[in-house]
């Protein structure tokens, strides 16, 4: 069995992947080399567009060979993955070489229920394997991923299910057929902490119980030194660095590893000057909901907080706890059942946690921050000074003038970011909420950004609502924190009295999962 453990299940050389979108083919993948043995974790990290997920397809055989992957070999034991015929290839999808993908909720077929999609595979690799059959080993998954109501989550469609439990069913599907190799892509991105350790722990127990080869990709450096063993480094489409997990956290060679390192969010913090005690915000005994079908669904119960100039609130909570539905009424996108909402001087504006969503792809940075400045009301004779607006929040969320010009595909995930933030602040607000402004960022981009935001409320005295399910982040920066459960706030208080004195359990789970 040692033997066996050692000889390579799967070895990628000299892979090149190119982009040939463009006149000229742009390669996206320099010569990546991986080998895999039986039962090992490695981790892929590396910020947006390393090419992490491109190599991570490849290997799965998702990529059109021909057309995208220009050179090398990915050898499965005997077979090489990359040239042999697809009807082979298809055999190896899905039964020896599995995938789980990021969001779920894309991936998951919306119009059919949970058993059928669960069951994928072993219609297509064993067909031998009648429905009975199939509909027992389905069952079987679920329960082995942690889903005790089997039954009915086999019955249920994907947006019945919570986020977390989307992401187990998607480990179920990947797992029925028992694979050799697991990819997971992402799995844990935007996913509460307390359900990111369910996840990891999850995929520990595949590996310790099944043997399974898995290959993460992330880029939380902090679940990667729990789950892997050893880790390889990617940027600008190569290999920087790689080594056993604990020596290149510890010892970090390549001075891009050494920043990434350096960049992960940990229990040190500036503490925020706040000398302001001017109240901008009081909510009191606050209840709201949404209406449903002529009824209304409660969400917040007796909500009681302030908000004042120029701090940082942290709001907290796993998803569905009522966090962005606060964030909704306090800006008057719902209307309340019961309780106050008090605003003194209060001008508010939004940061959502997708930038590509929220800006109008088919538009330039500066067409989408002129519609914000104006509202759609141009006057030619305003030009001058609505673009002289433009420059000027764009040098806030320091941007070069030039991306003006650009679209939103045009930009990285944090240049996304930085104009979505600059659109916010272009109406001059004296307010940010910010709905999970870093979540789905790297952890590179994710400290600039926070820089970012600090800067607006030291330099420009700007408040702000920081909405975010990493208690890391809101320790870095907040002042005060509000910890949300069910629709209710639980505990609230100074960073540091929440962090190291909490009163509530719930709190300690969360801090716990959190690493704090």
């Amino acid at each position: 069995m040692g033997n066996e453990q050692k000889r390579p299940l799967l070895q990628v050389e000299d892979l090149q992947i190119e982009f040939r979108d463009h006149k000229l083919p742009e390669t996206a993948v320099h010569d990546f080399d991986l080998c895999l043995t039986r039962g090992e974790i490695v981790g892929i990290v590396g910020e947006s567009g390393a090419g992490k997920s491109l190599s991570a397809l490849a290997v799965a055989g998702l990529l059109k060979r021909h057309s995208v992957i220009r050179d090398g070999k990915i050898l499965f034991e005997d077979t090489d993955l990359l040239h042999c015929d697809r009807e082979t290839l298809r055999g190896f999808q899905g039964d020896e070489i599995s995938v789980i993908f990021q969001e779920p909720m894309s991936s998951l077929n919306p119009v059919h229920r949970i058993g059928r999609q669960v069951e994928e595979s072993l219609r297509i690799h064993h067909p031998d394997i009648d429905a009975a059959g199939r509909r027992s080993r389905a069952l079987e998954a679920l329960r082995s991923v942690g889903l005790s109501d089997a039954e009915r989550v086999y019955d249920s469609y994907p947006h019945e299910l919570s986020g977390g439990m989307r992401q187990r069913v998607m480990i179920a599907a990947a797992m029925i057929a028992e694979p050799k190799v697991l990819i997971a892509d992402e799995p844990t991105t935007a996913l509460d902490v307390t359900v990111q350790a369910q996840i990891i722990s999850l995929l520990k127990e595949i590996n310790r119980t099944k043997h399974t080869t898995i290959l993460f990709i992330s880029h939380d450096l902090s679940l990667v030194r729990q789950l892997c063993h050893r880790v390889i480094v990617m940027k600008d489409g190569r290999i920087v660095e790689e080594g056993e997990t604990e020596s290149l956290f510890v010892h970090p060679k390549a001075p891009y590893t050494q920043e990434l390192i350096a960049a992960i969010p940990g229990i040190d913090r500036k503490i925020p000057v706040h000398n302001d005690n001017q109240i901008i915000l009081h909510v009191s005994n606050l209840d709201a909901g949404y209406r449903e079908l002529g009824h209304t669904r409660q969400i917040l119960h007796d909500i009681t907080f302030s908000l004042k100039a120029g701090e940082i609130l942290g709001l907290a909570g796993e998803s569905g706890s009522g966090k962005s539905t606060l964030a909704r009424t306090i800006l008057g996108l719902l209307t309340p059942m019961e309780g106050t909402i008090e605003k003194r001087d209060f001008r508010p504006a939004m940061v959502f946690q997708d930038p590509y969503g929220s800006l109008n792809p088919a538009h330039t940075v500066e067409w989408i921050l002129t519609e914000a400045l104006t509202g759609g009301r141009r006057r030619r004779e305003r030009a001058a000074e609505c673009r002289k607006a433009v420059i000027d929040a764009m040098e806030q969320v320091e941007l070069p003038e030039s991306f003006l010009a650009r679209r939103p595909s045009e930009l990285s995930g944090g240049q996304r970011q930085r104009v979505a933030i600059a659109e916010a602040l272009i109406s001059g607000p004296n307010v940010l909420i910010a709905d999970e402004p870093v979540s789905a960022l790297d952890v590179t981009v994710q400290t600039q950004i926070i820089a970012l935001l600090e800067k607006l409320r030291t330099q420009a005295g700007i408040a702000i609502l920081l909405i975010a399910h990493d208690l890391r982040v809101i320790y870095k920066v907040c002042d005060r924190v509000l910890i949300m459960r069910d629709g209710r706030i639980v505990e609230s208080g100074d960073v540091e009295q929440v962090y190291f004195h909490p009163q509530e359990q719930y709190t300690r789970d969360l801090l716990r999962a959190a690493g704090v």
